[in-house]
């Protein structure tokens, strides 16, 4: 298994480059087709006078700071990728909404991985695109952390393992990065005695398997007395130094809404290194 078609989401100019310089380099250990997409709204300011006479220059200036931001952005783009001298293509999209990841469910859906810049929280008030990217694409997401420097090779992973269907989906899905990582820990955080397994032995099952695979894998429980699940996460990728952390994207529904649990919400705003995320 490998990523053959990794889609790239470039939100703006402020996070072009962390997340496109991320998705190259590891574009050059996948030898992936590499997707560039970003979206603009087609209507984002009002052109009616009170009289309800549309305001041309209004519409002109609009129209014109939007094409010059799909043309940086397009053009930083397909400069980066024909220095590296890969598979690309560049998708430009106007939408009502004009937010990237929600423009980017289509092609999200035919794609291998899709990777995309966690927002700085002056810039954004909710994760509701990433939300949705990740409830509606069917696909695995890749979070580049706002705080990024440089992109760093992958060498040592974390799963966050609770043995919950979304668990085993991410897990799986991360497997080109298990296998190629020098190592991978497997972290139970206050695992439940029940009817398959015992505590002491949680996460044994999964690191089997994985070692199958060739993963260098080996399994850890947390016993954190009462200290937050995504606390004891974090903490123990610093600790670590983890370079990837792989969980799943655990929520539930209500009515015709939805809304991430407590670990996942905590890690998407707080995300202390490269994210993989599916559901």
């Amino acid at each position: 298994m490998s990523y053959k078609t990794i889609l790239t989401i470039l939100q703006n100019l402020e996070d072009c480059d962390r997340v496109l310089d991320t998705a190259l380099h590891l574009n050059r250990q996948l030898g992936s087709h590499l997707i560039g997409l970003h979206a603009e709204s087609g209507v984002s300011v009002s052109y009616a006078a009170p009289i309800e006479i549309p305001d041309v220059t209004a519409f002109k200036l609009d129209q014109h700071d939007v094409e010059e931001r799909m043309d940086d952005i397009s053009k930083r783009f397909s400069a980066k990728c024909a220095r590296e001298n890969i598979s690309w293509e560049w998708r430009p999209i106007r939408s009502l909404s004009g937010d990237s990841a929600l423009s980017a469910l289509s092609s999200a859906r035919c794609s291998d991985l899709v990777i995309v810049g966690q927002q700085p929280p002056e810039h954004h008030t909710t994760n509701g695109d990433i939300e949705t990217l990740l409830l509606e694409s069917g696909r695995p997401v890749l979070f580049v952390p706002y705080i990024t420097d440089a992109p760093r090779t992958i060498s040592h992973a974390v799963v966050a393992w609770n043995g919950s269907r979304e668990a085993a989906r991410a897990t799986f899905d991360a497997m080109p990065f298990l296998m190629a990582a020098q190592s991978v820990e497997i972290l139970c955080v206050d695992p439940e005695d029940n009817v398959e397994q015992s505590k002491a032995v949680a996460g044994a099952e999964i690191a089997a398997t994985l070692t199958r695979h060739g993963v260098k894998v080996t399994a850890r429980t947390e016993v954190t007395d009462g200290l937050p699940t995504a606390a004891a996460i974090e903490n123990r990728m610093s600790d670590t130094g983890a370079d990837l952390l792989v969980m799943g994207a655990l929520g539930r529904k209500k009515l015709t809404e939805y809304f991430f649990g407590g670990v996942t919400r905590t890690i998407l705003n707080s995300m202390p290194s490269l994210t993989f995320m599916s559901r």
